[in-house]
C-alpha cells in the first residue's frame, strides 16, 4: 500500500454533506453601470443568488460579486433558451469600481467621437 501523501487527514462523511461548485460560464454583457450589469446566459440564474462575475474590460480583467435581482427568458430558438438577468454589484472594491467606471467612460468617449 502506497503512503498517504496528503498534508491533512480526510474524514469520511457518514451522512450527507452538501456543497456547490462554482464554474465560470460564458455570458454576454448587454449593459453595464457602476452599480451592476444586465447579462444573457444559456442557463437561469436564481433570484438573490450571489455570483462572482469576471469582466474583461478592454486590457483589464476584474472579478466582482453580483446579486441577481431579476431573471427571465428573453428568447427561445428551437432548443436554445436565452435568459436575461440583472445583477447588482455587491461591495465592489475601490480598484474594481474604478476600473469599471474608467471602462464605461472610455466606451462613452469613443462612441461620441471625442
Amino acid at each position: 500500500m502506497a503512503p498517504d501523501k496528503r498534508q491533512a487527514e480526510r474524514v469520511p462523511m457518514l451522512g450527507e454533506l452538501h456543497g456547490e461548485v462554482m464554474v465560470f460560464q460564458p455570458m454576454l454583457v448587454r449593459d453595464i453601470s457602476g452599480g451592476g450589469v444586465t447579462v444573457e446566459t444559456r442557463f437561469p440564474l436564481q433570484i438573490d443568488s450571489l455570483h462572482d462575475i469576471r469582466l474583461t474590460l478592454a486590457a483589464r480583467s476584474v472579478i466582482v460579486k453580483g446579486r441577481v435581482v431579476h431573471s427571465h427568458i428573453s428568447d427561445v430558438d428551437q432548443d436554445i433558451v436565452v435568459y436575461r438577468s440583472g445583477l447588482e454589484f455587491v461591495e465592489p472594491s475601490a480598484a474594481v469600481l474604478g476600473a469599471i467606471v474608467e471602462f464605461i467612460e472610455t466606451v462613452k468617449t469613443h462612441r461620441s467621437g471625442v
